[in-house]
């Protein structure tokens, strides 16, 4: 049931609306990660959340090795504090053994295959260097090991998942990796309770008001696993009951303003989307199946107005600018106007004019 009471509080405390995060690095840790299988979503997805900024500081963030790219949750990628990398990743990697298991039999992997992959990569990764996507199947090609049908992409997720490697800086279009430990050499060491209370405060925080369920799912971790992570930190919580269901915030929260008449344009896979198991508080459940209507695992980019999922963007980057096609559910009536002002907002991110607007 759609909740303006929870898409509004969601939207401040996610600093999508009202007071913005001052860095890129920032916005990621209070979040607790974002999701980014879609590069150049995610980083959309950070700018949008800080004080006035370009793609170029989202980008210089990860040069910086301030923020990566990894695999921590459910098997998928974020962007994390680099400093929480580690951590992060032994806190969820236990749970996607039986799964690696299964895949590595899928794709005829066994461990002499991957210790041979551990080596060839590791070798061509070592002294910090960054070597692009294309140039790491080649290596491995070379040494009779074949990434097709999907093993490659397999091979290089699941040393990511074990913490061994992590992605770099772009190289043009192109991926790069690095070796985690080179790259973040200082990293914080949690134990395992320590982890679970961590990042169930960064979730509550940055995604309350949400349930226990929802953190559980958002994780990966068991219902059991949260629950311990979620009553370490209880005390530091706020509980609001909405038609029926316990929601819970950080008592420090920001206080969401009385304006329900924000118009956003957010990434595909946005945390205010995909950070919840439900989402019914922010989008009627007849448009649900609208945001990845594929079923492929590709969520598309959503047009949110005073809290509400009502339609579907998608942008086009041109030598002379952005081309951007708006699809809502239902006309937008005097909301319009307030659309083309949030694709301008992503055009000056991007650094480009926009070219054209349909709606």
């Amino acid at each position: 049931m759609l909740s303006q009471t929870i898409a509004n509080q969601r939207l401040y405390n996610q600093r999508i609306t009202g007071m913005k995060h001052v860095s890129p690095v920032e916005a990621v840790r209070e979040l607790g990660a974002v999701q980014a299988q879609d590069y150049h979503q995610a980083v959309w997805g950070i700018g949008l959340r800080t004080q006035s900024a370009k793609i170029s500081d989202v980008e210089q963030a990860v040069i910086d090795r301030r923020i990566v790219l990894t695999w921590p949750m459910r098997g998928t990628i974020f962007f994390v504090p680099a400093e929480d990398a580690k951590w992060m990743l032994k806190l969820t990697e236990s749970r996607l053994h039986t799964n690696d298991k299964k895949k590595q039999a899928e794709l005829e992997l066994d461990e002499g295959t991957l210790h041979q992959c551990r080596t060839i990569i590791g070798n061509a990764l070592r002294g910090c260097s960054p070597v692009s996507r294309p140039r790491l199947m080649e290596l491995l090609e070379e040494a009779g090991i074949s990434t097709k049908n999907g093993r490659g992409y397999y091979i290089l997720g699941y040393l990511g998942r074990t913490g061994m490697i992590c992605f770099g800086p772009h190289e043009g279009k192109q991926q790069s990796f690095v070796l985690l430990d080179e790259w973040v050499p200082n990293p914080r060491e949690l134990s395992l309770e320590e982890s679970l209370a961590e990042l169930a405060l960064r979730y509550f925080t940055g995604h309350g008001p949400a349930t226990i369920q929802d953190f559980a799912w958002w994780v990966g971790l068991t219902l059991t696993e949260a629950k311990r992570g979620f009553e370490a930190v209880q005390s530091n919580l706020r509980l609001d009951v909405v038609n029926g269901t316990e929601y819970w915030s950080a008592v420090t929260g920001p206080a969401a303003s009385a304006d329900t008449d924000s118009a956003v344009l957010l990434p595909g896979f946005d945390e205010y989307y995909l950070g919840y198991k439900d989402r019914s508080a922010i989008i009627e459940s007849e448009h649900d199946a609208k945001i990845a209507p594929f079923r492929n695992g590709v969520f598309q980019p959503i047009m949110v107005a005073g809290g509400e999922v009502v339609g579907i963007w998608k942008r086009e980057i041109k030598r002379s600018g952005i081309e951007i096609t708006l699809s809502p559910f239902s006309p937008l009536g005097d909301r319009k106007e307030a659309f083309r002002e949030a694709a301008k907002h992503y055009s000056d991110f991007m650094g480009l004019p926009i070219t054209r607007i349909e709606s």
